[in-house]
């Protein structure tokens, strides 16, 4: 996803875990968590526009950097938040739910992320919704806007972020419905026209998931079309 909705993620969901005991400070941790894999953007200051694209979205979205980065943030913030006495436990919880919410939400992009480098350069991307589909970011935006301007201890804080994840979660959930009945319609199609397809490919469009991109591998070439979602 883009960096906005992940860092509006991370903030909702830092407070759900320790906005009670640290404050808005939990907010800020969340979207630092939630945005670390993105770090690879540094890439580009010296990569050219090819060896960037297969830079990024690799060893920082493996799950063997999340593990080495939940531990070293975990540890860091409990050293740092030592007077709180927050446990360890919950801190490991706390920087591995930022962290994973990055990793999955990703992979239901299209360009897919190197969950397992740098043992295998395999890219997994399951092309169920758009990396920027403002029908999803705009629950979290909002509610993390609104735990911004509420009170540190106002009670409506935890709905707040609790209606911004669950209103999103809806939206993808949606999504993959429509990739299920794009894809089924895909395969129909192809077997109507008589084609005998090795591969097909099904991605919606940007900034939205009503239109969707169809692209199938045929023994003579390729054959694309657009397809509309429920």
């Amino acid at each position: 996803m883009d960096s906005l909705t992940h860092i509006a993620i991370g903030a909702c969901i830092g407070d759900l875990f320790l906005g009670k005991k640290i404050g808005k400070k939990a907010m800020l941790y969340g979207s630092i968590a939630a945005s670390l894999p993105d770090i690879d953007f540094i890439a580009s200051s010296w990569l050219n526009n090819a060896d960037e694209l297969m830079a990024h979205r690799g060893f920082t979205h493996s799950f063997l950097f999340g593990i080495l980065f939940i531990l070293a943030l975990a540890f860091l913030f409990r050293h740092r938040h030592r007077v709180e006495k927050i446990t360890i436990k919950t801190w490991l919880l706390f920087m591995g739910t930022e962290i994973a919410s990055h990793l999955f939400l990703d992979v239901f992009n299209a360009y897919g992320i190197g969950w397992f480098e740098p043992f295998s350069h395999r890219r997994i991307a399951f092309n169920v919704i758009f990396v920027a589909d403002p029908f999803f970011s705009v629950w979290p935006g909002f509610a993390a806007v609104g735990l911004l301007l509420l009170n540190r201890n106002s009670t409506k804080r935890q709905k707040w972020a609790t209606l911004g994840l669950i209103f999103c979660s809806i939206y993808l959930t949606y999504c993959f419905v429509n990739k299920f009945k794009i894809d089924r319609e895909m395969r129909q199609a192809l077997k109507n026209h008589g084609f005998h397809y090795n591969r097909y490919f099904t991605t919606p469009t940007p900034f939205n998931n009503w239109l969707w991109y169809d692209v199938a591998e045929t023994d003579s070439g390729f054959s694309d079309r657009l397809s509309l979602g429920i």
